[in-house]
Protein backbone atom coordinates (compact mmCIF):
# COMPACT_ATOMS: atom_id res chain seq x y z
CA UNK A 1 0.00 0.00 0.00
CA UNK A 2 1.30 3.45 -0.92
CA UNK A 3 1.49 6.32 1.55
CA UNK A 4 0.11 8.72 -1.08
CA UNK A 5 -1.12 8.58 -4.65
CA UNK A 6 -0.88 11.86 -6.52
CA UNK A 7 -3.32 12.21 -9.43
CA UNK A 8 -2.03 14.66 -12.03
CA UNK A 9 1.25 15.58 -13.73
CA UNK A 10 1.01 19.37 -13.93
CA UNK A 11 2.55 22.03 -11.66
CA UNK A 12 0.53 20.99 -8.59
CA UNK A 13 1.05 17.26 -9.03
CA UNK A 14 4.78 17.41 -9.77
CA UNK A 15 5.47 19.83 -6.92
CA UNK A 16 3.55 17.56 -4.55
CA UNK A 17 5.69 14.69 -5.84
CA UNK A 18 8.93 16.44 -4.86
CA UNK A 19 7.68 17.38 -1.40
CA UNK A 20 6.20 13.93 -0.69
CA UNK A 21 9.35 12.15 -1.82
CA UNK A 22 11.56 14.43 0.30
CA UNK A 23 9.46 13.37 3.30
CA UNK A 24 10.28 9.75 2.38
CA UNK A 25 6.65 8.90 1.65
CA UNK A 26 5.94 5.92 -0.60
CA UNK A 27 4.59 7.92 -3.54
CA UNK A 28 2.86 6.92 -6.77
CA UNK A 29 1.97 9.49 -9.42
CA UNK A 30 -0.79 8.73 -11.93
CA UNK A 31 -1.36 11.17 -14.77
CA UNK A 32 -3.14 10.98 -18.10
CA UNK A 33 -0.60 13.29 -19.75
CA UNK A 34 2.49 15.25 -18.90
CA UNK A 35 2.67 18.90 -17.98
CA UNK A 36 -0.92 20.07 -17.71
CA UNK A 37 -2.08 23.44 -19.00
CA UNK A 38 1.39 25.08 -19.18
CA UNK A 39 2.12 22.82 -22.14
CA UNK A 40 -0.25 25.05 -24.16
CA UNK A 41 1.49 28.30 -23.21
CA UNK A 42 4.42 29.77 -25.12
CA UNK A 43 5.01 32.91 -23.06
CA UNK A 44 5.37 32.84 -19.27
CA UNK A 45 6.67 36.05 -17.74
CA UNK A 46 5.31 35.82 -14.19
CA UNK A 47 6.88 32.64 -12.79
CA UNK A 48 9.51 33.70 -10.28
CA UNK A 49 13.09 32.94 -11.19
CA UNK A 50 12.53 33.31 -14.93
CA UNK A 51 12.21 36.57 -16.82
CA UNK A 52 10.79 34.54 -19.70
CA UNK A 53 10.22 30.84 -20.28
CA UNK A 54 7.86 28.76 -22.39
CA UNK A 55 5.36 26.41 -20.77
CA UNK A 56 6.94 23.22 -22.16
CA UNK A 57 10.40 24.36 -21.02
CA UNK A 58 9.15 25.09 -17.51
CA UNK A 59 7.39 21.74 -17.20
CA UNK A 60 10.51 19.90 -18.41
CA UNK A 61 12.31 21.47 -15.47
CA UNK A 62 9.48 20.43 -13.12
CA UNK A 63 9.66 16.87 -14.48
CA UNK A 64 13.45 16.70 -14.16
CA UNK A 65 13.31 17.76 -10.53
CA UNK A 66 10.41 15.43 -9.72
CA UNK A 67 12.24 12.43 -11.20
CA UNK A 68 15.35 13.21 -9.16
CA UNK A 69 13.29 12.45 -6.07
CA UNK A 70 10.68 9.94 -7.28
CA UNK A 71 10.59 7.63 -10.30
CA UNK A 72 7.23 5.96 -9.70
CA UNK A 73 5.34 8.04 -12.27
CA UNK A 74 2.84 6.24 -14.50
CA UNK A 75 0.92 7.59 -17.48
CA UNK A 76 -2.54 6.24 -16.72
CA UNK A 77 -5.97 7.86 -16.67
CA UNK A 78 -7.73 7.63 -13.31
CA UNK A 79 -11.30 6.46 -13.67
CA UNK A 80 -12.55 5.97 -10.11
CA UNK A 81 -11.69 6.65 -6.48
CA UNK A 82 -13.06 4.30 -3.80
CA UNK A 83 -13.09 4.76 -0.02
CA UNK A 84 -12.33 1.42 1.63
CA UNK A 85 -13.84 0.23 4.92
CA UNK A 86 -10.53 0.61 6.76
CA UNK A 87 -10.19 4.27 5.73
CA UNK A 88 -7.69 3.61 2.96
CA UNK A 89 -8.41 4.32 -0.69
CA UNK A 90 -8.41 2.40 -3.95
CA UNK A 91 -7.57 4.27 -7.14
CA UNK A 92 -8.73 2.62 -10.35
CA UNK A 93 -7.09 3.64 -13.62
CA UNK A 94 -7.46 2.50 -17.19
CA UNK A 95 -4.52 0.16 -16.62
CA UNK A 96 -4.66 -1.00 -13.02
CA UNK A 97 -5.81 -0.67 -9.44
CA UNK A 98 -3.81 0.74 -6.54
CA UNK A 99 -4.35 1.15 -2.79
CA UNK A 100 -3.10 4.05 -0.72
CA UNK A 101 -3.40 5.67 2.70
CA UNK A 102 -3.95 9.14 1.23
CA UNK A 103 -4.70 10.83 -2.09
CA UNK A 104 -3.74 14.20 -3.56
CA UNK A 105 -6.01 15.15 -6.47
CA UNK A 106 -4.17 17.51 -8.81
CA UNK A 107 -5.98 16.60 -12.03
CA UNK A 108 -6.36 20.17 -13.30
CA UNK A 109 -8.81 21.33 -15.93
CA UNK A 110 -9.55 20.80 -19.63
CA UNK A 111 -10.80 23.10 -22.40
CA UNK A 112 -14.49 23.98 -22.49
CA UNK A 113 -16.26 23.36 -25.82
CA UNK A 114 -18.44 25.76 -27.79
CA UNK A 115 -21.17 23.10 -28.14
CA UNK A 116 -22.11 24.23 -31.65
CA UNK A 117 -22.77 22.16 -34.81
CA UNK A 118 -19.59 21.06 -36.55
CA UNK A 119 -17.27 21.56 -33.58
CA UNK A 120 -16.78 17.90 -32.73
CA UNK A 121 -16.72 16.77 -36.37
CA UNK A 122 -13.95 19.22 -37.27
CA UNK A 123 -11.82 18.78 -34.14
CA UNK A 124 -8.36 17.99 -35.46
CA UNK A 125 -9.43 19.17 -38.93
CA UNK A 126 -9.39 22.89 -38.25
CA UNK A 127 -10.91 23.12 -34.77
CA UNK A 128 -8.23 23.35 -32.09
CA UNK A 129 -7.99 24.08 -28.38
CA UNK A 130 -4.26 24.81 -28.37
CA UNK A 131 -2.79 27.71 -30.35
CA UNK A 132 0.67 26.85 -29.07
CA UNK A 133 0.38 23.30 -30.40
CA UNK A 134 -1.36 23.92 -33.72
CA UNK A 135 -0.68 27.57 -34.56
CA UNK A 136 2.34 26.90 -36.81
CA UNK A 137 0.07 24.87 -39.12
CA UNK A 138 -1.80 28.04 -40.11
CA UNK A 139 1.02 30.06 -41.63
CA UNK A 140 -0.39 32.70 -44.01
CA UNK A 141 -3.95 31.44 -43.45
CA UNK A 142 -7.02 33.03 -41.87
CA UNK A 143 -8.15 31.83 -38.46
CA UNK A 144 -10.63 32.70 -35.73
CA UNK A 145 -10.11 32.71 -31.98
CA UNK A 146 -13.20 32.49 -29.76
CA UNK A 147 -12.99 33.94 -26.26
CA UNK A 148 -12.22 37.11 -24.33
CA UNK A 149 -9.93 36.05 -21.50
CA UNK A 150 -6.16 35.88 -21.12
CA UNK A 151 -5.85 32.57 -22.96
CA UNK A 152 -7.93 33.79 -25.91
CA UNK A 153 -6.06 37.06 -26.34
CA UNK A 154 -2.71 35.36 -25.95
CA UNK A 155 -3.76 32.82 -28.59
CA UNK A 156 -4.75 35.65 -30.93
CA UNK A 157 -1.38 37.30 -30.39
CA UNK A 158 0.52 34.07 -31.03
CA UNK A 159 -1.48 33.40 -34.18
CA UNK A 160 -1.07 36.96 -35.46
CA UNK A 161 2.64 36.22 -35.86
CA UNK A 162 2.01 33.34 -38.28
CA UNK A 163 -1.47 33.76 -39.76
CA UNK A 164 -2.45 36.24 -42.45
CA UNK A 165 -5.58 37.35 -40.56
CA UNK A 166 -7.00 36.60 -37.11
CA UNK A 167 -10.65 37.15 -36.17
CA UNK A 168 -11.17 37.49 -32.41
CA UNK A 169 -14.78 36.60 -31.60
CA UNK A 170 -15.83 37.89 -28.19
CA UNK A 171 -19.27 37.46 -26.64
CA UNK A 172 -18.95 40.55 -24.43
CA UNK A 173 -16.01 42.57 -23.16
CA UNK A 174 -12.50 41.41 -22.44
CA UNK A 175 -11.64 39.78 -19.11
CA UNK A 176 -7.90 39.72 -19.79
CA UNK A 177 -4.99 41.50 -18.13
CA UNK A 178 -4.48 45.10 -19.36
CA UNK A 179 -0.96 44.35 -20.60
CA UNK A 180 -2.27 41.62 -22.91
CA UNK A 181 -5.06 43.87 -24.19
CA UNK A 182 -2.50 46.57 -24.96
CA UNK A 183 -0.36 44.08 -26.91
CA UNK A 184 -3.44 42.90 -28.81
CA UNK A 185 -4.25 46.41 -29.98
CA UNK A 186 -0.76 46.65 -31.46
CA UNK A 187 -1.34 43.64 -33.71
CA UNK A 188 -2.38 44.98 -37.12
CA UNK A 189 -3.88 41.74 -38.47
CA UNK A 190 -6.25 40.99 -35.58
CA UNK A 191 -9.89 41.89 -36.30
CA UNK A 192 -11.92 42.26 -33.11
CA UNK A 193 -15.56 41.14 -33.28
CA UNK A 194 -17.06 42.15 -29.95
CA UNK A 195 -20.64 41.24 -29.15
CA UNK A 196 -20.66 38.14 -31.37
CA UNK A 197 -21.47 34.53 -30.55
CA UNK A 198 -20.41 31.42 -32.44
CA UNK A 199 -23.20 29.51 -34.15
CA UNK A 200 -21.60 26.75 -36.26
CA UNK A 201 -18.40 25.44 -37.80
CA UNK A 202 -18.75 24.52 -41.47
CA UNK A 203 -16.77 22.94 -44.26
CA UNK A 204 -16.26 19.82 -46.35
CA UNK A 205 -13.25 17.79 -45.22
CA UNK A 206 -11.72 20.67 -43.25
CA UNK A 207 -12.93 23.89 -41.65
CA UNK A 208 -13.93 26.51 -44.21
CA UNK A 209 -16.24 28.85 -42.28
CA UNK A 210 -17.20 29.93 -38.79
CA UNK A 211 -20.74 31.26 -38.57
CA UNK A 212 -21.15 34.01 -35.98
CA UNK A 213 -24.13 36.14 -34.97
CA UNK A 214 -24.55 39.56 -33.39
CA UNK A 215 -25.84 39.18 -29.85
CA UNK A 216 -28.07 42.22 -30.07
CA UNK A 217 -29.62 41.69 -33.51
CA UNK A 218 -29.04 38.04 -34.31
CA UNK A 219 -27.61 38.78 -37.75
CA UNK A 220 -25.44 35.89 -38.91
CA UNK A 221 -22.15 36.24 -40.75
CA UNK A 222 -19.88 33.58 -42.24
CA UNK A 223 -16.18 34.12 -41.59
CA UNK A 224 -13.96 32.47 -44.21
CA UNK A 225 -11.40 30.73 -42.02
CA UNK A 226 -9.25 27.63 -42.17
CA UNK A 227 -8.88 27.30 -38.40
CA UNK A 228 -11.00 27.90 -35.29
CA UNK A 229 -9.25 28.12 -31.92
CA UNK A 230 -11.59 27.72 -28.95
CA UNK A 231 -10.45 29.56 -25.82
CA UNK A 232 -13.56 29.97 -23.68
CA UNK A 233 -12.37 28.59 -20.39
CA UNK A 234 -11.76 25.28 -18.71
CA UNK A 235 -13.67 22.51 -16.94
CA UNK A 236 -12.25 20.75 -13.86
CA UNK A 237 -11.27 17.10 -14.27
CA UNK A 238 -13.30 16.03 -11.26
CA UNK A 239 -15.73 13.48 -12.70
CA UNK A 240 -14.01 10.55 -11.01
CA UNK A 241 -14.64 12.01 -7.54
CA UNK A 242 -18.24 13.11 -8.01
CA UNK A 243 -20.21 11.74 -5.08
CA UNK A 244 -17.00 11.20 -3.11
CA UNK A 245 -15.82 14.69 -2.18
CA UNK A 246 -17.72 17.97 -2.00
CA UNK A 247 -17.80 20.08 -5.18
CA UNK A 248 -19.04 23.59 -5.87
CA UNK A 249 -21.46 24.54 -8.66
CA UNK A 250 -18.54 24.69 -11.12
CA UNK A 251 -17.60 21.11 -10.14
CA UNK A 252 -14.38 22.30 -8.52
CA UNK A 253 -13.25 20.42 -5.41
CA UNK A 254 -13.84 22.34 -2.18
CA UNK A 255 -10.73 22.57 0.00
CA UNK A 256 -9.62 24.38 3.12
CA UNK A 257 -6.40 26.33 3.62
CA UNK A 258 -4.41 23.09 3.94
CA UNK A 259 -5.80 21.55 0.75
CA UNK A 260 -7.96 19.14 2.78
CA UNK A 261 -11.29 18.08 1.28
CA UNK A 262 -14.33 17.09 3.33
CA UNK A 263 -13.03 13.50 3.41
CA UNK A 264 -10.09 12.84 5.77
CA UNK A 265 -7.12 11.56 3.80
CA UNK A 266 -8.20 13.10 0.49
CA UNK A 267 -6.44 16.33 -0.45
CA UNK A 268 -6.68 18.45 -3.62
CA UNK A 269 -4.37 21.02 -5.20
CA UNK A 270 -4.21 23.35 -8.17
CA UNK A 271 -6.81 24.29 -10.76
CA UNK A 272 -9.17 21.40 -9.94
CA UNK A 273 -9.95 23.11 -6.62
CA UNK A 274 -12.13 26.11 -5.79
CA UNK A 275 -9.09 28.36 -5.32
CA UNK A 276 -9.85 31.87 -6.56
CA UNK A 277 -6.95 32.37 -8.97
CA UNK A 278 -5.59 29.85 -11.48
CA UNK A 279 -1.87 30.45 -11.89
CA UNK A 280 1.14 28.14 -12.26
CA UNK A 281 2.81 29.52 -9.15
CA UNK A 282 -0.39 29.07 -7.11
CA UNK A 283 -0.84 25.50 -8.32
CA UNK A 284 2.77 24.71 -7.41
CA UNK A 285 2.24 26.24 -3.97
CA UNK A 286 -0.89 24.16 -3.50
CA UNK A 287 1.07 21.03 -4.41
CA UNK A 288 3.66 21.71 -1.72
CA UNK A 289 0.99 22.48 0.87
CA UNK A 290 -0.94 19.32 0.05
CA UNK A 291 2.12 17.09 0.36
CA UNK A 292 3.12 18.64 3.69
CA UNK A 293 -0.46 18.27 4.93
CA UNK A 294 -0.42 14.60 3.89
CA UNK A 295 2.80 14.03 5.84
CA UNK A 296 1.31 15.62 8.97
CA UNK A 297 -1.93 13.66 8.53
CA UNK A 298 -0.05 10.34 8.31
CA UNK A 299 2.18 11.25 11.25
CA UNK A 300 -0.78 11.93 13.50
CA UNK A 301 -2.70 8.92 12.22
CA UNK A 302 0.16 6.59 13.18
Amino acid sequence: MHDVIIIGGGPAGLTATVYAARKKLDTLVLTKEFGGQPMWTMEIENYMGYQFITGPELMEKFDEQARRHADNIKYEEVKKLIINDDGSFTVQSDQGEYTTKTVIIASGKRPRRLEVPGEVEFTGRGVSYCATCDGPLYSNKTVAVVGGGNSALQAALELSAVANKVYLVVRGGYSADPIIIDKLHQAKNVIELKGYISKAVRGEKYVEKLTVARKDRGEETDLDVQGVFVEIGLKPNSEFVEGIVALNNRREILVDGRCQTNIPGIFAAGDVTDGIDKQIVIAAGDGSKAALAVYEYLLHKK
